[in-house]
């Protein structure tokens, strides 16, 4: 009996040391040239065990501790990239022996930017791939990336220089997990058309977009941390990058959190505040979660849980180039220190896209259990459509949102504008002439156990609506001075307030214009 227990305690060792990557089962990319000391240029090597494992039907290739300089990696299919504790593989400067891909020579189309319309200039890349993984605890820094392209208008050419750290187009069954990505670039993670894909306890501290997901559907991103002071932590997209319009759909994001912190000090555990270039922007650090800009083919059956805003910009749900954004569930959100407004619910008429495309559609949203501290008062939470296209169907319940207050009587005669073609950013409206919500052309609303208040003493009213059909609010706080209304309204019809705090029960038909205390 002994020796068959000793057997199976050997063989249990033996298929877990078949299992570690770095055995000899592996593609180590230090015998295939790659020499991991930071001064010698890898690329060649690295590539060189890829080419292997695939030629042999797949593998791990493996990256040992080491410092990998390295210019264009090509992902294969059936291959997993494992970056083990202590390796970084560092995007070397922008030269001819880095070996980087230059963009694609052909353009897809005209109405994305660069960026989203060009993936072969990147760190690692892979298109038209499946079963790929890139794996392990240690670090891709996107140190010789540029963070945009410049246009070279003397020449009319535009910079071939790489801007991403990892670019996936048209591809299936992808996994990235556990690795770090410092300073990535216009995109640390770029997935255009990826399906099936996780993205899971990834770190990001980055100088642009943490990950854009752009027209993938069966995603699951979760226990991610995304700093990314200057661009958006968590975004989907729907662009027309892949020539056609197609949709985000069927998304989980969940346990993550989004900052913007200085770049640089969230890996570093100083968590950092104030970079002075953040601060002339206007509108703060971004970070945050977001739908769009980019909103072509459409955003549905979408789930955000359990994550948390610190120092950041906040939730943004944008449609404004034709799409349909439908059937999205938020829940269970912390927030501290938000630069503006808290909640972006936006139906826009920007349509950058074909010429014909119809406005968009905004419906069947769920927003709940939110938690929002310190609050830049210029912005309240925002839901706002265009005329003739109502945001539809939104349902917000259990949310309490302390603003820092500070507002002016005379901020509340400020007349807001429509930006109906602009690009969707709260800070563009101005200061709000209320602190808590601001809702526009929208049909449908119900609004159940929210609150709103103050830090410090805010001349605004709580809520304005304007032009809505309607809305249901039951079990409304809102904090406010004295003889400022609790609601402004203009244009509203079938408006229902009951069992609030300081608010009278309230059943009005059609009004034009009134104000409740």
């Amino acid at each position: 009996m002994k020796n068959i227990a000793a057997m199976a305690l050997a063989c249990t060792f033996a298929i877990g040391a078949f299992a570690r990557p770095g055995t000899k089962t592996d593609y180590n990319v230090t015998e295939y040239g790659a020499k991991g000391d930071g001064k010698t240029i890898d690329t060649k090597g690295i590539n060189k065990a890829i080419d292997a494992a695939a030629e042999h039907g797949g593998g791990t290739v493996y990256f040992p501790a080491g410092s990998y300089l390295s210019g264009s990696i090509h992902l294969k299919s059936n291959i997993s990239l494992y970056i083990d504790q202590g390796a970084t593989i560092i995007a070397a400067d922008f030269t001819p022996e880095a070996g980087y891909d230059e963009p694609e020579k052909i353009v897809t189309n005209e109405y994305e930017d660069f960026g989203h319309r060009h993936w072969h200039n990147s760190l690692i890349w892979g298109e038209h791939l499946h079963d790929v993984s890139i794996l392990g605890p240690g670090t891709i820094w996107g140190k010789g990336l540029s963070r945009s392209n410049k246009i070279d208008k003397m020449k009319g050419e535009e910079d071939k220089s790489p801007n991403k750290s990892i670019a996936l187009y048209m591809c299936r069954n992808i996994i990235i997990r556990d690795v770090s990505i410092l300073h990535g670039g216009w995109f640390g993670i770029l997935a255009t058309g990826a399906d099936n894909m996780t993205i899971d306890n990834v770190k990001m501290d980055t100088n642009r977009d943490g990950m854009d997901i752009d027209c993938c559907q069966n995603v699951r991103v979760s226990n991610c941390s995304v700093n990314s002071p200057n661009d958006d932590g968590i975004c989907l997209k729907s662009s027309y990058g892949l020539n056609t319009g197609r949709a985000t759909e069927n998304v989980t994001i969940t346990n993550c959190q989004v900052s913007g912190f200085n770049e640089g000090s969230f890996l570093d555990g100083t968590f950092q505040r104030k970079d002075q270039r953040i601060a002339d922007n206007g509108g703060g650090p971004t970070g945050r979660i977001k739908f769009g800009t980019e909103s072509n083919g459409g955003f549905k059956n979408i789930t955000i849980s359990n994550c948390v805003f610190v120092y950041c910009r906040g939730l943004a749900l944008e449609t404004v180039d034709g799409a349909i954004l439908e059937d999205v569930t938020i829940t269970n959100i912390t927030m501290r220190d938000i630069v503006n407004a808290p909640i972006f619910v936006r139906l826009g008429a920007r349509m950058r896209g074909p010429e014909g495309t119809p406005v968009g559609v905004c419906r069947r949203i769920i927003i709940s259990n939110i938690m929002a501290y310190n609050v830049d008062p210029r912005q309240s939470a925002i839901i706002s459509g265009i005329p003739g296209h109502d945001i539809e169907d939104i349902r917000l319940s259990n949310i309490h949102i302390y603003y820092r207050g500070g507002g002016t009587k005379e901020q509340t005669q400020r007349e807001v504008p429509g930006l109906e073609k602009e690009y969707p950013e709260p800070a563009r409206f101005g200061v709000l002439p209320s602190y808590g919500f601001f809702i526009r052309n929208v049909t449908d609303l119900k609004m159940n156990d929210v609150e709103v208040s103050y830090i410090n003493e805010d001349q605004r009213p709580p809520f304005m609506l304007d032009n809505v059909t309607g809305a249901d609010f039951q079990h409304i706080r809102a904090q406010k001075v004295k003889d400022v209304p609790s609601f402004v309204l203009h244009n509203v019809t079938n408006l229902n307030i009951f069992n609030s705090i300081n608010i009278a029960n309230t059943k009005l038909g059609t009004i034009s214009k009134k104000e409740i205390q």
